[in-house]
């Protein structure tokens, strides 16, 4: 295989990687509560109040794994109607997503490393989550297509945020020790930043380059 044939999948590949952990352990909790396990302090809130995390789950990974293929430029124009057709599922599961996790920060009985801060922050980047496909979509049907990959990109780092914890709380795991309430709610925190500012970065990314040809230009014109 040719390298400009691996390259069409190299961002979406990425994407579900850094997704995987959130993924597979969302697939071994929905097993759990299909196959009646047995209920213990841990898992007790979810058995209490099954749908919401199913919801969740479904919602979060079917916008992390279907939507990693809507950021790859040689499938939007190799397939555009796939395209189209794969976003009306993942901005809907996204929004699901969502707002099945900020009903679950509210009313499900907090672990004993989740603390008001964590729940206050879960709250917050649900719903600039939900806003920013909601707003994605707007433009999209105004056929702003700019705005609409700008709002797009930022829910999916939103979303996907949970891959980038898995480093974060592992790293500190790794190198300091067990988490308590104000490192867990830290630790998530920058999960979502760090992707927040890489949306950041590559939104800009366009106009940046532009940019740079324009004052290159300019120079060797001066010159």
């Amino acid at each position: 295989m040719t390298s400009p044939t691996r390259r069409p999948w190299l961002l979406p590949s990425a994407l579900i990687l850094l997704s995987l952990v959130p993924v597979l352990a969302g697939g071994l909790r929905i097993g759990e509560l299909a196959s009646g396990a047995q209920v213990t302090a841990e898992n007790a809130r979810f058995f209490a109040d099954p749908i919401p995390v199913v919801a969740h789950i479904i919602g979060a990974s079917t916008f992390c794994w279907l939507g990693a293929f809507q950021f790859s430029p040689y499938f939007r124009r190799r397939w555009p109607r796939w395209h189209r057709v794969a976003g009306r599922i993942v901005a809907p599961c996204g929004v699901m997503a969502a707002l099945a996790g900020m009903y679950m920060a509210v009313f499900y009985q907090e672990p004993a490393d989740v603390g008001a801060l964590l729940t206050g922050f879960r709250l917050v980047f649900g719903s600039a989550m939900a806003v920013s496909l909601v707003l994605g979509v707007v433009a999209i049907l105004r056929r702003d297509v700019a705005t609409h990959r700008a709002w797009m990109i930022r829910g999916y780092a939103i979303g996907i945020g949970a891959g980038t914890q898995v480093f974060t709380l592992g790293s500190w795991e790794l190198l300091v020790g067990p988490v308590d309430k104000l490192s867990n709610a830290l630790l998530m925190l920058a999960g979502w930043l760090i992707n927040i500012a890489v949306a950041e970065w590559v939104i800009r990314r366009p106009a940046i380059r532009r940019a740079r040809i324009a004052r290159a230009h300019r120079v060797a014109v001066t010159s």
